[in-house]
Order: structure tokens, then C-alpha cells, then sequence
């Protein structure tokens, strides 16, 4: 499986529409997308703005197409001027429920 891990600092004043525009496209990914199997929205408690994204998909493949998706490329430009810093990592699953 291929992770997609996203760091977001939003620009604090756009914090809470930047939020709701990213649930809104997680949901999105989830419901529509049958690759996408994940996508877990995290904000941290002392900074709304800063913003975790944790995703799985089947494949890199399945990460591409999500990239091509009308929801992605909607929330993508509607959050541009909203996006303080980005920072995409990628990994592949090595290991499942491990404690």
C-alpha cells in the first residue's frame, strides 16, 4: 500500500476554512475514490493551523489518479492563497496493526 503523509500550516486567519474545504475533500477521496482507503485529517491542539494528513491508498497509482480527481483539483486551487507551507512525504505500508 502507498501513505501519503501532507503537512499543513494554514494562514492563521484561514485556518477554519481551510479545515472545512480539507474534510470536505477527504470525504470526498473516500467515498469516491475505490483506491483511496484512508485519509485522516489532524490538527494539533495547540496550533488550528497546523494541519496532519495521513492517507492510504491500494497503490501509487491509485495516489496519482486521487491527484487527478475534480474534488482534489477544486480543494487544491480553492486552498492556494489559504497555504502558508506544504510539505508532501510518501512511504509504502511495511507493516500492518503493529504495537
Amino acid at each position: 500500500m502507498y501513505v501519503v503523509t501532507v503537512t499543513f500550516r494554514a494562514v492563521p486567519e484561514r485556518a477554519e476554512d481551510f479545515l472545512t474545504a480539507l474534510r470536505d475533500n477527504a470525504r470526498a477521496s473516500v467515498k469516491r475514490e475505490p483506491g483511496c482507503l484512508r485519509f485522516d485529517v489532524c490538527t494539533s491542539p495547540e496550533d488550528p493551523a497546523h494541519v496532519f494528513l495521513y492517507e492510504i491508498y491500494i497503490d501509487r497509482a491509485a495516489f496519482d489518479a486521487h491527484l487527478t480527481t475534480p474534488h482534489f483539483l477544486e480543494f487544491n486551487d480553492l486552498v492556494a492563497d489559504w497555504t502558508a507551507e506544504k510539505v508532501v512525504q510518501t512511504f509504502e505500508l511495511a507493516a500492518e496493526g503493529v504495537a
